[in-house]
């Protein structure tokens, strides 16, 4: 693995609402793969842009909570969005015709040299702008 990983929001949302779908334990990879990163004392970075995904549908504490296994060993580092990320994004949205977050998480994903970890197919679209990676990719 690498030392820096940035989790989609949809990572996030597995884990805490230890989802499944169909046949596979969404919940438990997302928790394995944190875990794993925590063993290997990696860093997971996070953006406002996760916390503003993450306010659609939870409350601050419950934010707190999500981040709270991470943040307790000092592996959790925000990073910033600068405006010219996002004039890429919205410039590289509109060409790929995909959502403008998940561009500008790839970008943020690439600037901070960190692997993107989602399992949102959308984000396949941008493999030559990061690397991109399942959570059962890296446990």
């Amino acid at each position: 693995m690498t030392e820096k990983i940035y989790l989609d929001t949809n990572i996030y949302l597995d884990y805490f609402e230890n989802r499944h779908d169909n046949i596979r334990p969404l919940g438990e990879w997302a928790l394995k793969l944190i875990n794993i990163i925590i063993e290997n004392k990696e860093f997971i970075l996070y953006s406002n842009l996760i916390v503003k995904e993450l306010e659609i549908k939870y409350s601050k504490e419950e934010i707190n909570k999500i981040f709270e296994i991470i943040y307790k060993r000092n592996l959790l580092l925000k990073v910033a969005i600068s405006s010219s990320q996002v004039k890429e994004a919205a410039i590289s949205c509109k060409k790929r015709k995909v959502a403008f977050g998940d561009a500008l998480h790839a970008i943020l994903a690439r600037d901070n040299k960190a692997v993107m970890v989602t399992r949102d197919k959308h984000f396949f679209e941008f493999v030559d702008i990061a690397e991109i990676k399942k959570p059962e990719d890296l446990i």
